[in-house]
């Protein structure tokens, strides 16, 4: 409660106001792309910032690219696992560790 979510592209926050390809959950925080372009290469970065605390942290960004061949094929299957170096918590707060799962 109270967290606001935004992404930053290339050392610039991404507008979003009038975007219809690009969507950012203010449930979980997910930048959602569709019909990637070759303008949408480069750098992305997770800001999140909370009102009340009056404290805002970035993520490292994540790089995306395209392959050459636009083809996606197939992916072996592969379990990754993103947690913070700390993970933070008061006593008696609940806390939320995601694992991903990726693969056909």
């Amino acid at each position: 409660p109270g967290l606001s979510y935004s992404w930053i592209f290339n050392n610039n926050t991404l507008d979003l106001q009038e975007d219809s390809r690009r969507f950012v959950s203010q449930a979980t925080g997910n930048l959602y792309l569709a019909k990637v372009e070759p303008w949408d290469v480069g750098n992305y970065t997770c800001a999140v910032s909370s009102a009340e605390a009056r404290r805002q942290a970035w993520g490292t960004p994540t790089a995306l690219t395209l392959r050459g061949d636009g083809v996606m094929g197939e992916y072996e299957p592969k379990i990754e696992v993103r947690f913070p170096e700390v993970t933070y918590a008061a006593k008696g707060s609940s806390v939320r560790l995601e694992c991903f799962a990726l693969g056909k």
